[in-house]
């Protein structure tokens, strides 16, 4: 019997490089990320954790090497299509509501069939909150309004930068239940983390990130 996903990975990152002012950030790096995989990004600070998931995000141009996506080069609209960035920044407008917020981002990257906002903030631990204003939530509620971002946007490759960040142990345990569903409907997740980090994975790796000059 023949699996029915593709062969090729979803991500496949060759000699991948980021300099800044001629400094190297990050790089050469190579690592590829499959359909039901989590590979975790270990480095120390400075190491450029943050630099690689916004170059992969399509926020910042590579200076050196190759990413591809599904086999085909990442152009912009490839990654916007295939990829979801939970970052620093959350992206969250604070004069909108929760559902408001959703709503947005659901128009510009689209919603999958099998779930809606009401679900999406009640898996998060946010029912309730439907018609409050962002600017009204903790860091840990902030963080669990992008949670459900995610599980609403149909992307299959999740770019996540300190996900466990201002989320208490509950906050953290949900994370990791977020990734293994995601992954056992054949998703994916790239993770950076400074302690906990995703259990439960169908497949987990990890790589180490360094600078150029180390």
């Amino acid at each position: 019997m023949t699996s029915s996903l593709p062969i090729r990975p979803l991500l496949l990152v060759r000699a991948l490089g980021f300099d800044r002012n001629d400094e190297p950030i990050f790089g050469p790096i190579d690592f590829h990320l499959d359909h039901g995989e989590a590979v975790l990004i270990h480095g120390g600070n400075g190491s450029g954790k943050t630099t690689l998931l916004r170059v992969l995000a399509g926020l910042l141009s590579a200076t050196r090497g190759e990413i591809l996506i599904r086999g085909e080069t990442a152009s912009l609209d490839a990654v916007a299509r295939n990829c979801a960035l939970l970052g620093h920044l959350l992206g969250h407008k604070g004069e909108l509501s929760a559902n408001e917020n959703l709503a947005f981002a659901c128009g510009l990257f689209g919603q999958r069939p099998d779930i809606d906002i009401d679900e999406a903030l009640a898996t998060v631990g946010l029912a309730g909150f439907e018609d409050a204003p962002a600017r009204q939530f903790s860091a840990g509620q902030r963080k669990r309004l992008a949670l459900a971002r995610l599980l609403l946007i149909p992307a299959p490759i999740w770019l996540m930068d300190e996900p466990y960040a201002n989320l208490d142990l509950q906050g953290i345990d949900l994370v990791n239940q977020l990734i293994g569903r995601h992954l056992e409907r054949h998703g994916a997740a790239l993770v950076t983390s400074h302690g906990a980090y995703a259990t439960g994975a169908v497949r987990t790796r990890t790589v180490e990130l360094r600078r150029t000059s180390e």
